[in-house]
């Protein structure tokens, strides 16, 4: 099966969101990609118009993203759900984060053990900080600071 486009990416969003002490993330990435990389991990092929895929794609995305604070503890990730816009599907998590930020260690490697050419960037927003991580197959654990 070919890709039906020339470059393989998603988009990470994290915005901080001060009244639920929480960041909420989402991440848009190309179904066709998504349905190949589900498809790998279950060993079953997946399409994700046939119905949702709720367990297998909470699975997945938990395997693949992951954030560790400063004080190298582990934050939980809970996975709200995921949606179709076009050709593409938004995965929705909820990261709980009562401490202030000061950075720590993030593994983001969607997709990674499929294209050699994946590029997963990250867009972190807290308080009036704005900062793009990128991720790629042979970097997909990166240290996170905003300063």
């Amino acid at each position: 099966m070919t890709s039906r486009h020339e470059f393989h990416a998603s988009v990470t969003q994290m915005q901080y969101n001060p009244a639920e002490r929480a960041f909420e993330i989402s991440i848009r990435v190309f179904t066709d990609d998504l349905e190949r990389g589900l498809s790998a991990a279950s060993g079953t092929k997946i399409s994700l118009e046939k119905g949702k895929q709720d367990a297998l794609m909470e699975k997945y995305v938990r395997s693949h993203f992951g954030y560790i604070n400063a004080q190298k503890q582990p934050k939980p990730v809970k996975y709200v759900g995921y949606e179709t816009e076009a050709d593409a599907q938004w995965i929705y998590l909820e990261m709980p984060y009562s401490e202030p930020f000061s950075g720590g260690t993030m593994r983001q490697t969607i997709l990674t053990e499929l294209f050699d050419d994946q590029v997963n960037m990250v867009n972190i927003k807290y308080q009036n900080q704005k900062k793009t991580f990128v991720f790629r197959k042979n970097q997909t654990v990166q240290e996170i600071s905003l300063q």
